[in-house]
Parts: C-alpha cells; structure tokens; sequence
C-alpha cells in the first residue's frame, strides 16, 4: 500500500473574508512529480504557504508526518545585496554555518555532492552578485538539497528566467528523483516534466489526471480561454502545445 507523504483534505485558505482556495483534496504519494498549473492569482501560492505552514487553514487539515522534511525553491528573487557571499558559501549557510572552518568532513563532502548534482561546481567560489539569474535559482535550489528533503515544493521557480534556464532547472530537479509538489503557469513546462497535473480555476481543482488525459485542446479552452492544438512530440513522445 502506498501511503501519502502528504494529503489534504476539504482545504479551504482565505484572506480576510475572500476565499482564495476553497474545499481542496489531493494527495502526494513517495516520488510523485506533480504539479498544480492555473493563471495567476488561482490560489497556487496560497496553497504552497499553507503546505509550508505559512498560512493558517479556514476549513479543512493538511496531514503529513511530524518530522517530514522539506525543501523549498521560491519564484526568483535577487538575492546579491542581501548575501554578499561566495555561491559555495550562501548554499552552506542553510544549516546556519558559513563554510568555514566549521563543517565537518561528511557535511563538506554533502556539501560538494550538492554542488554536483546542481552543477555549481565549477562556479562555486564566485561570488552570488556575478551568477546569472538561472545559476542563481540553482543555488536557491542546492541550499534546499542541504536539508536531506523528503519532499521538493517549487513556486513558480522558473518565473523571470530565459528558457535555457527553467528547462535547466527543472531538467536538474527531474533528474533527482526526489518527490515534488510544484506550483507553475508554464503549461509547456508542466507537460514536459510532470507525472501528474491538477489544473486550477478561481481556487478549486477543475480536473486533474497524467498529461495527456488534461492537457486537452478542450480543457485548455475551457480553463484558460485559448485556442490550442495538442500531439505528443515525435521525438521525446512528450506534449506539445501549439496555439492557434
């Protein structure tokens, strides 16, 4: 039996009297990539607040075990004024250490695993001011990898980058295998790198299902107000949207 790292369940999220979310279900299960995709001002952030416990909920629970760790990639900010510090450096300060001489041999040895697996390596002695906007949200990622997360929650994190960099980053973030929650506008993007879709409309679930069961030309209409053809590429066999 496959048992859910989180579920929620009759979610409902507000701010003052508006409801921003209103009477929410899913779950996420070990290794699931799933994304919640909708235009701005659905609920997708709200949501991931209140999945970081951020927000408090109006109606509803979100269960998930005690000590479940998770790792979080906000949407882009500049981070060059507010740490003034080498790439390598800002990514060991998230266990509240700066590097050194005060990690000990496995934290430095995790430390340059991550620094790997994000491919900063190479990079990783310049300072964060002088890395370009996608190296950046790949060292806002490796410092969430710095907690051994169980769990992956993505807001927007491809938001303001050139297309070379969000196919980088979530190609990385694919590629770990780690479970992932993210919340995203891009439909491309969703079709290209998700196991699993919820589509959003004014704060509630509208469909959900695999790519190819919701990225239809009629929900797309429906949803978003877009004329748009969709076929599997020949390439990769992964959605392609084409608007018309």
């Amino acid at each position: 039996m496959i048992i859910s790292l989180i579920t929620v369940k009759n979610l409902t999220l507000a701010y003052g009297d508006k409801n921003i979310v209103d009477d929410l279900s899913f779950s996420l299960a070990p290794g699931d990539f799933l994304v919640v995709i909708g235009d701005n001002g659905v609920g997708k952030t709200t949501l991931v607040r209140s999945l970081l416990g951020q927000l408090k909920p109006k109606k509803g629970v979100i269960e998930m075990p005690d000590k479940l760790k998770i790792g979080y990639v906000p949407q882009f900010r500049n981070l060059d004024e507010e740490y003034p510090l080498s790439i390598k450096d800002f990514v060991a300060l998230n266990a509240g250490k700066s590097l050194r001489p005060w990690l000990n041999q496995k934290e430095r040895q995790q430390l340059h695993h991550i620094l790997e697996l994000t491919d900063l390596t190479r990079i990783q002695d310049r300072l964060l001011g002088q890395a370009s906007g996608g190296e950046k949200q790949r060292v806002v990622l490796a410092r969430a990898l710095t907690q051994s997360p169980k769990i992956l929650i993505l807001d927007e994190p491809t938001n303001h980058l050139d297309i070379r960099y969000r196919l980088e980053i979530l190609s990385i973030i694919k590629d770990l295998q780690i479970t992932v929650l993210a919340a995203l506008h891009d439909l491309s993007l969703a079709a290209q790198f998700c196991d699993y879709l919820y589509l959003m409309k004014q704060g509630e679930i509208v469909t959900q299902g695999m790519p190819e069961a919701v990225m239809t030309s009629e929900n797309l209409h429906s949803i978003f107000d877009v004329e748009a053809c969709v076929y599997p590429s020949p390439i990769n066999g992964k959605l392609m949207i084409q608007y018309l």
